[in-house]
């Protein structure tokens, strides 16, 4: 008598990646997720590759895992895959500070993201 299976948390056209702490913050990492949300995976990539924000190496790292996923463990085509979801979540973030004039404490906040990038198989129209 074993356990269940675990059910799938993604359709069956569908395979995800997830990337925890990003030394980044949300809001920093949110411009580059938009930039890739609802294209093909390989314009995707290629805009990644030549975008000039130090975050997205990580991203395109991401999407690639997204990519090996759905053709190795889901068996999708990677030709036909888009970027269906691309998301990001706060995670820790680091306390440092910085002495300042008059006794006085400088809060440093450096804060980590998360990021969940969901690619979805779509049958071309001719």
């Amino acid at each position: 008598m074993s356990k269940d299976k675990n059910p799938r948390r993604v359709a069956d056209n569908e395979a995800m990646a997830k990337l925890r702490m990003l030394r980044t913050s949300p809001q920093k990492l949110n411009l580059v997720a938009a930039m890739i949300r609802g294209k093909k995976v390989e314009k995707a990539l290629t805009d990644l590759t030549f975008s000039n924000k130090r975050i997205a190496e990580d991203v395109r790292k991401c999407l690639q895992s997204a990519i090996a996923n759905a053709e190795n463990n889901h068996n999708l085509d990677v030709d036909e895959l888009i970027v269906a979801e691309a998301y990001v979540g706060k995670n820790m973030t680091l306390k440092r500070g910085r002495p300042r004039a008059r006794g006085r404490f400088g809060k440093i906040m450096k804060p980590f993201s998360e990021l969940t990038i969901k690619v979805r198989q779509v049958e071309e129209q001719a």
